[in-house]
């Protein structure tokens, strides 16, 4: 589990800086950051706060968390093995994981029968939502085909998570090499064209998300420009 892989790296990390200096008490105590093991015991107590809050852990006791690694450091007996800690974490996050995934449905199948609605917007068999900005002239390509693209992906709620179109540089993939909605959506789409495709999430990277901006069972939302087929 990466939350516990956080908390096991520093661990690892401050036990190798203080363990130098016998363990002894560090003026960070007191507030103050004064040396470079304070201020890499205070960045790594910082980095694990926000990494916990990113991922829905923002309400377990602090006090508690410093006093299992200080009992670490100090050689006291634990509280708890180290199966039952990691059982009890795996149902803990699991348990977030699972209300993530519910509640990102729910947004998901909610904005997409409102987008339904709206004018120039097709709903396909499969679920997936497009809307033509610019209807192109060119040829269609195949699954086995390879394009050239420019695309700018957000959130149902606006947020950027990729974009070639504000690194400047497009990019060329297999069709059958992308998530299913866009694999649907190109084969559709004549070079030249420009669509917007609303992807819900079991056409896009379900329940597993993508990298730290994409959640379980996100509905995406892309601006594409078909820009040519590989040797066509």
């Amino acid at each position: 589990m990466k939350y516990s892989a956080i908390i096991l790296f520093a661990s690892f990390t401050v036990f190798s800086f203080t363990s130098c200096d016998g363990q002894k008490k560090s003026k960070s105590s007191e507030g103050k950051i004064a040396t470079v093991v304070d201020s890499v015991s205070y960045g790594i107590g910082n980095t694990i706060g926000r990494n916990l809050q990113k991922d829905g852990l923002d309400s377990i006791d602090v006090d508690l968390l410093a006093r299992g690694i200080r009992e670490v450091f100090e050689g006291k007996p634990a509280a708890m093995t180290p199966e039952a800690a990691q059982a009890v974490i795996q149902g803990y996050v699991a348990g977030i994981q699972q209300k993530k995934q519910a509640a990102n449905i729910e947004k998901g199948q909610k904005f997409l029968a409102d987008n339904s609605k709206k004018e120039g917007v097709k709903t396909l068999p499969s679920g997936l939502q497009y809307s033509v900005i610019k209807e192109g002239t060119g040829a269609k390509p195949t699954a086995e085909d390879k394009v050239t693209t420019h695309y700018h992906g957000t959130l149902v709620d606006g947020k950027v998570f990729d974009s070639s179109v504000d690194r400047g540089q497009p990019v060329t993939f297999a069709v059958n090499g992308v998530i299913p909605g866009w694999t649907e959506a190109l084969q559709l789409m004549p070079v030249g064209s420009k669509w917007k495709l609303f992807i819900p999430s079991n056409l896009a990277y379900g329940e597993r998300g993508a990298g730290g901006d994409i959640g379980p069972n996100e509905t995406l939302i892309f601006d594409v420009e078909l820009i040519s087929i590989e040797g066509k």
